[in-house]
């Protein structure tokens, strides 16, 4: 079946200019719409390139007062982490100068203990609580007390070496954290538009939700600062009183040491005194027991001396009895004869009085020479501890200011 063919649209020439003149009018108004849209675009594209290198150069800014306000604060660390430093080695050397002072206490307290034993060994009357036991028991207190001072201060000393490494461990931590810092906003400023190393980052333009404030920043690091300098004017000021403690520790230890030496070598003199003074009184005492044993002899002697005249005129008043009757007379001779038996008896018995006497003296002289020479022996023995035990031993005693 043959196909209608439809004849083309055909219009006017009024048509043809009119489409041709709407053509050149969207044209020129497309045109336009292009141009001013490209003359927005280089307006824009410069605004932004201005905006993007005006805030470029701001955060740049912003980073390089970033890194100096870190940097001022790590070096202000820097700073008094070097003085704690310094501080904890002085604390130290402090401690150790304690630890020695204090060790060295113990060879004084135990001479001072020995020299208190060995004196109990003392006998007799000689076991008096004179001055050197007064003294002794004293150093024994002073040095204690000053074991206990300096165990205290001991104590002291290593808390505050804690406290001082406590906060020095809190700026290194800090220090730290502040070098890092430092190295990423220094990392940060070298990037420019040219580096190799920048990249896009989807979600980086954010606030992290456990960042701090500048002022909470700044703050955190002051506080550790002023933390650090509390403990280092503690430091310093334990390091004065620690040096006063063992100044004047050691000028009590050393002053009661001289008032135990004065008083042995007062206590010493003044028993070698006594001893010589008894020594010489048993001397004495000796002469005179061998003087009273002379004296014995001498009357014993005299006492035998009489019996020979006493027979005599005994035997003389015996023979005489035997005279035959009136020859037996009561004559001068006879009465003479009697009273010579009753002299010499009497004489014998004043010997005898005078015999018993001298024994009974020669007992007490005896008494006497065994006290004295008890107490000698008493005083010897005192000596024996005092100058031969205590003394020589407390020259090992060598106080010394640490």
């Amino acid at each position: 079946m043959a196909t209608l063919i439809t004849p083309p649209s055909v219009f006017t020439k009024e048509d043809w200019v009119l489409s041709n003149n709407t053509k050149y009018q969207n044209a020129e108004q497309q045109r336009a719409v292009a141009e001013r849209l490209r003359a927005e675009s280089d307006r824009l594209i410069d605004e932004t390139d201005k905006t993007t290198k005006k805030t470029q150069r701001e955060v740049n800014k912003r980073l390089d007062q970033r890194i100096d306000d870190v940097s001022f604060w790590k070096s202000e660390l820097d700073k008094e982490l070097d003085d704690l430093d310094a501080e904890i080695e002085n604390l130290l050397h402090f401690k150790e100068r304690i630890e020695r002072a204090l060790a060295a206490t113990e060879e004084p307290l135990a001479i001072a203990q020995q020299c208190l034993a060995n004196r109990t060994k003392r006998i007799g009357i000689d076991l008096v609580h004179d001055d050197v036991q007064r003294e002794l028991m004293k150093e024994v207190e002073v040095i204690t007390g000053v074991q206990a001072l300096l165990k205290r201060t001991l104590e002291q000393t290593i808390e505050q070496i804690r406290l001082d490494r406590s906060a020095k461990y809190y700026l290194g931590k800090d220090l730290k954290d502040k070098f890092s810092a430092l190295t990423i906003d220094d990392c940060c400023a070298g990037l420019n538009n040219g580096s190799g190393t920048i990249n896009m980052y989807s979600g980086s333009a954010k606030i992290e939700p456990n960042s701090v404030t500048p002022d909470d920043w700044q703050d955190f690091s002051n506080e550790n600062i002023l933390k650090a300098e509390r403990q280092k004017n503690n430091s310093i000021n334990l390091r004065s009183m620690t040096d006063g403690i063992l100044t004047q520790t050691y000028t009590d230890m050393r002053d009661q040491f001289d008032n135990v030496n004065t008083a042995f070598r007062k206590r010493i003199s003044e028993t070698r005194d006594a001893k010589a003074k008894l020594e010489d009184h048993l001397s004495k005492v000796m002469n005179e027991i061998s003087d009273m044993e002379g004296n014995i002899d001498k009357l014993m002697r005299a006492i035998a001396d009489k019996e020979a005249p006493m027979m005599v005129s005994q035997t003389r008043l015996n023979e005489r009895a035997q005279r035959p009757n009136v020859e037996l007379c009561r004559d001068p001779v006879q009465y003479r004869l009697i009273g010579e038996v009753n002299q010499i008896d009497s004489s014998i018995s004043n010997l005898k009085a005078a015999l018993s006497q001298a024994e009974s003296e020669l007992k007490g002289l005896i008494r006497n020479q065994l006290i004295l020479e008890e107490d000698i022996d008493i005083k010897s023995n005192s000596l024996a501890i005092d100058a031969g035990q205590c003394v020589p031993i407390r020259e090992y005693i060598n106080h010394q200011e640490y």
